[in-house]
């Protein structure tokens, strides 16, 4: 209801604007007041206007206040300080639409969104920085879809890599298995947790003679060329880690629509393709002298030959600002299949991949997977309006060079519709790392966080932290909770450890190194996902012990509580606290476009702890079962029944369910 209303705002300004003034402003800046005493919303715009109109700010705020006329909606726009602009709305008519759920849909933009999230390497098990990369992918598919958009879910999975090769570089040479054994071994339970322990005594194997690297680079040829024992080697272990990745992340209702791999990239000749585009339109130029003499090169900037003026000499490139492409033994970089991958995505390319069926989830969703050659009757992947790529902060050249590389092929829009979602690694505070039982120093005890270390061996396995976590609210639930059943203890212990998961690695900026504590998310108090969770419980049972069906009672309010109700108890500053959590609870679009905009999910964790703080402030202030006044009394429950519903609403964006009890 806040965001529509502050549409509405904005469109009536534009208008004034452009018949008072003839000025065509396209974005009309629109604040939120620091209180609810000032307001609902502030229009700095007088200000911007000032040079333009040649007069002074407040003049201007006069006019506008003066000439707008009326606003549905609104009761009243006022001149404030130098030429700020306070709207205030019609509060009763505002709560009534909140109270009856009404919410104005805007127009839904063409186009599907491709979502790619978590492209974990299937060398080994996932672990706690992968986690973060995860749960930010799933919440911002979960609040594009809020807003109605058609979304596809990817996770790019990299099984002819190096990482997958120092893998059967431990297989084959320091464990000497054979391709039975080895099979034998991937259906064990938690395969990925035998090749952490490998992968790290690969890693150290190399480390004692340099020599035996080249046994990784025989091992990297051997699965790019395929068609071998050791690339059939490779399918075994990256896919039956790649199925336990999927386990995992299902643990934490995280789901994909298509696994596309590297290896079809290669099989299926998407690099081919694009190395003709890229070489046909003078993106790549061959290198016959210097450092990079043999290497087709990428000028830094994506500046292609046919963009220089004709007639102009094409300006000399130096080495350092050219991107290699293809190296001088004919080998692709990482970057070059990765524009050729999106160039797929856009569908640019001119090929797509088989697809088979890999991986049913529980509630029946299926996941696909690329082949070289597959099924006839699969979805329709690629061929994308937008892509969001989660990927961390150190890949943002490679990024950049995507990109690049799109706008030197002519692809402008496409590239104006190309994110890199970027975010900073999750480390572990010493405590934490103290009780999953690693050695540290004093030196690392004075630390603030501990950083992770897959080659050596040194990190949190995602599935350990879920297990821990779990283990963790299990002992509150089964002390606070005797008489539960030991099912019903299970689940609401399970619930909590992933809301207390899911919120810890949201509510930090992107742009924040993470230092990982089981007691700080865990905890029932403070910016946590059990306290946001305490605050839906907290509203429910006040529902339950005064006999009435919380939902019931949500979804028809009109029946409890009269229109005149509401504007007797919001109304008027006596009344300013009531009306903060009423506006606060008709905010959740709001955030939820922030969050889109902006790429940033820790608005919607912020915006969520906050309207629990009101509503518990709310609930120790306001007496609402034993209150004698029977209109009072309703209009209180049908405050905790907008906050219970707004908050349910968020936490489900979060991927967090509340669960019976606390």
């Amino acid at each position: 209801m806040y965001r529509h209303l502050e549409r509405r705002l904005a469109d009536h300004i534009r208008d004034f604007l452009r018949r008072t003034y003839a000025l065509d402003l396209p974005r009309i800046v629109i604040e939120q007041p620091p209180r609810v005493e000032l307001g609902e919303y502030a229009l700095p715009l007088a200000f911007d206007l000032a040079e333009k109109l040649r007069k002074p700010p407040r003049k201007i705020a006069e006019e506008i206040v003066s000439g707008i006329g009326a606003i549905e909606g609104f009761e009243k726009l006022e001149l404030a300080g130098a030429g700020y602009i306070n709207a205030r709305v019609q509060r009763e008519k505002f709560a009534a639409s909140l109270a009856a759920g009404e919410a104005p849909h805007a127009a839904v933009p063409a186009g599907k969104i491709l979502v790619e999230h978590s492209s974990i390497n299937p060398n080994k098990a996932a672990h706690v920085g992968h986690l973060r990369n995860a749960i930010l992918g799933d919440t911002f598919v979960r609040l594009l879809r809020f807003t109605r958009r058609e979304v596809d879910i990817q996770n790019y999975i990299d099984n002819t890599g190096v990482q997958v090769a120092d893998v059967i570089v431990g297989f084959l040479h320091l464990e000497k298995k054979s391709r039975t054994e080895i099979e034998r071994l991937t259906s064990q339970p938690r395969f990925d947790y035998y090749c952490w322990d490998l992968y790290a005594r690969a890693s150290q194997w190399y480390a004692e003679d340099k020599q035996h690297l080249q046994v990784r680079y025989q091992v990297l040829h051997d699965i790019e060329e395929g068609g071998n024992e050791t690339a059939v080697i490779a399918d075994l272990i990256s896919i039956a880690v790649l199925r336990r990745h999927l386990e995992t992340m299902d643990r934490l209702d995280i789901e994909y629509d298509f696994l596309p791999r590297e290896s079809e990239i290669l099989h299926l000749h998407f690099w081919d393709a694009a190395f003709i585009k890229l070489k046909e339109a003078g993106v790549l130029t061959f290198e016959n002298e210097g450092k990079n003499k043999g290497c087709w090169v990428m000028r830094r900037g994506g500046t292609s030959k046919d963009e220089a003026t004709e007639g102009s000499e094409i300006p000399e490139v130096s080495e350092e600002d050219q991107k290699v492409i293809v190296r001088s033994n004919g080998t692709v970089g990482y970057v070059g299949k990765d524009i050729a991958y999106h160039m797929w995505k856009f569908g640019l390319l001119g090929k797509d991949f088989g697809y088979r069926k890999f991986y049913r989830y529980p509630n029946g969703h299926e996941c696909w997977i690329s082949t070289t050659v597959g099924a006839l009757d699969h979805p329709h992947f690629g061929d994308v309006a937008e892509i969001y790529n989660v990927i961390d902060a150190r890949q943002s050249e490679a990024q950049n060079s995507v990109i690049e590389a799109l706008r030197a092929l002519g692809h402008n829009e496409q590239a104006d519709h190309y994110t890199h979602f970027s975010y900073e690694m999750v480390a572990l505070t010493p405590r934490c790392a103290a009780e999953l039982g690693y050695q540290l120093s004093e030196e690392d005890k004075a630390r603030p966080y501990i950083e992770v270390s897959g080659r050596k061996g040194f990190g949190v396995k995602a599935d350990d932290l879920i297990d821990t976590l779990i283990a963790s609210a299990r002992k509150e639930v089964d002390t606070r909770h005797p008489q539960l059943s030991d099912t019903e203890r299970a689940s609401i212990a399970e619930q909590i450890a992933v809301g207390a998961l899911r919120y810890f690695m949201l509510k930090f900026t992107k742009s924040s190194v993470i230092a990982f504590d089981f007691k700080e998310a865990l905890s029932f108090e403070g910016e946590t996902g059990p306290y946001a969770q305490y605050a839906v419980v907290r509203a429910t049972n006040i529902f339950r012990k005064g006999g009435f069906d919380p939902d019931d009672f949500g979804r028809d309010l009109a029946r409890y509580v009269a229109s005149a109700d509401l504007s007797n108890f919001l109304t008027g500053e006596a009344n300013n606290d009531f009306w903060e959590l009423w506006l606060a609870s008709s905010k959740t679009s709001y955030v939820i476009d922030q969050c889109i905009a902006t790429t940033e999910p820790a608005h919607l964790a912020k915006h969520v702890f906050q309207l629990a703080q009101l509503f518990n402030t709310f609930y120790h202030r306001h007496p609402i079962l034993t209150e004698t006044d029977e209109k009072r009394k309703m209009f209180l429950l049908a405050t905790v029944a907008v906050v219970r519903r707004e908050l349910l609403r968020l936490l489900a964006v979060m991927g967090i369910t509340a669960p019976p009890v606390m």
